[in-house]
């Protein structure tokens, strides 16, 4: 009876294991979240994980924008505050968020929490431990590369964390390789020539930037977009023909673009 007994922990194990393989919170997520997006960039929900993919480190100031362009409007009375983690070796060469930059996106200083950490280990761990709490609105790590500790089984673990406690984790990676990853959207970003200002054309106006949807859903056909921050929110432009971006048939996952500059200035966020 022994050995059947034994059949029966690892039919019961299988089962539980089908049943989480399965995420029916995640999949009820996504369709509650994107349902009726409109044809602008849409207002992502809380409880994602996102990888935020530029292709160079000097763009990642423009990285760190859009991810707080969309931490903004996750805020409510209950979650006012926000994560920024980095490891404390790289402080000195990515810098910190600027202040006023940060009010700049609606953000007040004082809501942004600084986390340097020793190591990959303690971030990811950080990570975790911050999803679990309930007045956090959205936490931007900061990678860089493709560090071995978030493998794709970390990544997953991640995504289920984002789901249940219903608050966003954007992963700011640098390069152009992309890592396996369980991310529900990754994006590809580069800086975009500003706009203009009415009565200065040589000064720099509102922060723009070119995004690509690389992978995953966002409930619109459209793959592609070059977004405006307007100061209280995201706003999608035309391109260059008049016509809003869509994807082609069967294409290919897009492959880095260098950065256009701006005339004279280009601001990136």
């Amino acid at each position: 009876m022994q050995p059947q007994n034994r059949q029966q922990r690892l039919a019961a194990l299988r089962d539980t294991i089908a049943n989480i393989e399965r995420k029916p919170a995640l999949a009820e997520m996504r369709a509650r979240a994107f349902d009726g997006a409109a044809d602008g960039f849409p207002r992502l929900p809380g409880g994602l994980l996102q990888d935020v993919c530029t292709d160079a480190v000097r763009n990642g100031g423009a990285s760190l924008g859009f991810a707080l362009g969309q931490v903004r409007t996750l805020f409510t009375p209950k979650r006012l505050a926000v994560l920024y983690l980095q490891l404390a070796a790289d402080a000195q060469f990515f810098g910190l968020p600027y202040g006023p930059g940060l009010s700049s996106f609606g953000l007040d200083p004082a809501q942004l929490v600084i986390v340097r950490a020793s190591d990959m280990q303690d971030l990811l761990w950080v990570a975790e431990e911050a999803l679990a709490c309930r007045a956090v609105a959205g936490i931007v790590a900061d990678i860089g590369g493709a560090p071995e500790l978030l493998d794709f089984t970390a990544s997953r673990r991640l995504s289920l964390r984002t789901v249940e406690s219903g608050t966003s984790l954007f992963l700011l990676r640098y390069g152009a390789d992309r890592p396996a990853s369980a991310a529900h959207l990754r994006w590809h970003l580069a800086p975009h020539r500003s706009g203009r200002k009415p009565f200065d054309n040589r000064a720099p106006g509102p922060a723009r930037w070119g995004l690509t949807l690389e992978r995953g859903n966002t409930g619109q056909n459209t793959r592609e977009w070059i977004l405006e921050w307007t100061g209280n929110a995201f706003k999608s432009l035309p391109d260059r023909t008049g016509k809003t971006r869509q994807p082609h048939p069967g294409a290919p996952v897009s492959l880095p673009l260098s950065a256009l500059l701006g005339d004279p200035i280009s601001q990136t966020g």
